[in-house]
């Protein structure tokens, strides 16, 4: 994970960044990927940013 996604950039963020992903529905984990396109843009955890790259491949 990028330094930017860890702790001291993620300070001045809402609850340090942490939320419920809208995708897989966990609770108290890092969201910071934004997906989507043009004004649909939702932000999501690592896994399922990761998961949404891969089947776009």
């Amino acid at each position: 994970m990028a330094k930017t996604h860890r702790g001291r950039g993620t300070r001045e963020l809402v609850s340090s960044g942490r939320g419920k992903c809208p995708i897989c529905g966990r609770t108290g984990i890092k969201l910071f990927y934004e997906v989507g396109e043009g004004d649909s843009k939702q932000v999501v955890c690592k896994t399922c940013n990761a998961t949404i790259k891969n089947k776009k491949a």
